[in-house]
């Protein structure tokens, strides 16, 4: 038997005001389209923002449903929408923020499993690392420099054969 493992490497900000413009900007712009996110059921309000290759920035929220199944997150909103308005355009950033109208969301937000496996599909696809940025809805930022941190054994087409 061998042992093995993954490492998690990220930059940590204390506040907005540390980051570069532009994923200011990102992060901002997340923050807002998270405020018109449609979270009747759960009360934790998603936002995504997402910087292509041609200097658009596309935007998603969580939409819910009363058939949990069958809402859908912020992140694939907005990647998908990219995908769909700008096809063969590479997604370079994507900024991830949320807040609930339960309880203070201080910890940064990471995309969920579903959302990961498609960031990684699209940093496959475009043969590009998509960098992430991530918050609360205040606090400490992370920075990821690419999806694979997160999700390091991703099941791909080279899967499939």
């Amino acid at each position: 038997m061998e042992k093995h493992s993954f490492e998690l490497n990220y930059k940590s900000y204390g506040s907005e005001a540390e980051l570069n413009e532009q994923d200011a900007e990102l992060l901002s712009m997340a923050r807002e389209v998270a405020k018109k996110a449609y979270a009747p059921y759960s009360g934790f309000s998603v936002g995504s923002a997402v910087l292509l290759a041609n200097g658009q920035i596309v935007t998603g929220n969580n939409q819910e449903n009363a058939a949990y199944p069958s809402g859908i997150c912020a992140e694939r909103v907005a990647m998908f929408y990219a995908s769909s308005q700008f096809p063969g355009v590479k997604a370079l950033k994507v900024a991830v923020t949320a807040f609930s109208n339960r309880v203070p969301v201080s910890a940064p937000v990471a995309p969920c499993g579903s959302c990961r496996q498609v960031l990684s599909e699209y940093e496959k696809l475009y043969g590009h690392d998509i960098e992430l940025i991530l918050q609360g809805d205040q606090g400490v930022i992370y920075v990821l420099d690419n999806v694979r941190t997160l999700l390091p054994m991703a099941f791909t087409s080279d899967d499939l054969g």
